[in-house]
């Protein structure tokens, strides 16, 4: 298992209670499509906390890529333009 956190960009407080929620279900989601098996995720008003394991073929570079990566462009484009 790899315990991943990541945080928002100058550790601003962007994800109050209404927005986490929604960035987690997305994450939960992306990771389901991706393959990725997710155990567990958390965080608070700056970061976000994932425990993960690792399939085969899978290495911690990817799974950053392919959770980060996806859900920092996802809030970008929906939660901050509220198109949802």
């Amino acid at each position: 298992m790899v315990h991943i956190v990541w945080t928002t960009k100058n550790r601003e407080h962007l994800l109050n209670s209404d927005i986490r929620k929604q960035v987690f279900d997305h994450i939960r989601e992306n990771a389901i499509t991706k393959g990725i098996y997710l155990n567990f995720i958390n965080g608070w008003f700056e970061h976000v906390h994932c425990l993960i394991s690792l399939g085969s073929g899978q290495n911690i570079d990817k799974i950053l890529m392919l959770l980060k990566g996806e859900s920092t462009y996802w809030i970008n484009r929906i939660i901050f333009n509220e198109e949802i």
